[in-house]
């Protein structure tokens, strides 16, 4: 997507370890007028495979989950990183090693809210390893839901999550593919 790779060569900014900094449209700062491109563009992507609900996790994937819904007609639903007082009974849990924040921790979605009945898009704003895609995966799977795939907008291809999800059988459809990265050199998109 032609708009999104200008936004990443614009306001992105590189850091040590691959870490691909765009807080001011994406991931602090929101661009809805972006948002409401990339909702379009699942919505093209995914259209007739039946969505009825968006599952993403707290917390940078919540707006652009939202506006994805919008567009679909569907609620959100999205993985609590800790348990808290609001989610009363039973609950679907999976854990995810945040590359970002370098910690492991159990995500959480109430067991009312993801049902046997439900078409899945799991929509997030990065997939590098791919620990919190499968996570989301492992949640869709466990409650019984169709799994339709996963919407990503930056994909950081040189770390191989999405290939590894791929292979097994899942559709993942990224927004923007990174094929490379690093201070010297910017950013090449595949």
């Amino acid at each position: 997507m032609r708009l999104l790779e200008e936004q990443i060569r614009k306001y992105g900014v590189i850091h040590e370890g691959n870490i691909l900094k765009v807080d001011s449209f994406l991931n602090h700062q929101m661009d809805i007028g972006l948002f409401t491109e990339l909702g379009q563009e699942f919505l093209r992507l995914f259209d007739g495979c039946g969505v009825n609900k968006i599952l993403t996790i707290e917390a940078s994937g919540i707006g652009i989950a939202c506006i994805t819904a919008q567009q679909f007609g569907c609620p959100v639903v999205f993985a609590k990183k800790s348990k808290t007082k609001n989610i009363a009974g039973p609950v679907w849990t999976s854990k995810v090693m945040s590359y970002t924040h370098g910690v492991e921790y159990d995500i959480i979605v109430s067991r009312d809210f993801l049902t046997p009945a439900d078409h899945v898009l799991i929509i997030d704003d990065f997939l590098a390893n791919g620990a919190a895609l499968t996570g989301l995966i492992k949640l869709v799977r466990d409650s019984g839901a169709t799994l339709v795939g996963a919407g990503i907008v930056i994909e950081k291809a040189f770390q191989h999550g999405g290939d590894n999800i791929r292979a097994r059988g899942i559709r993942v459809e990224s927004l923007a593919k990174i094929k490379s990265m690093s201070l010297s050199h910017g950013i090449e998109f595949c």
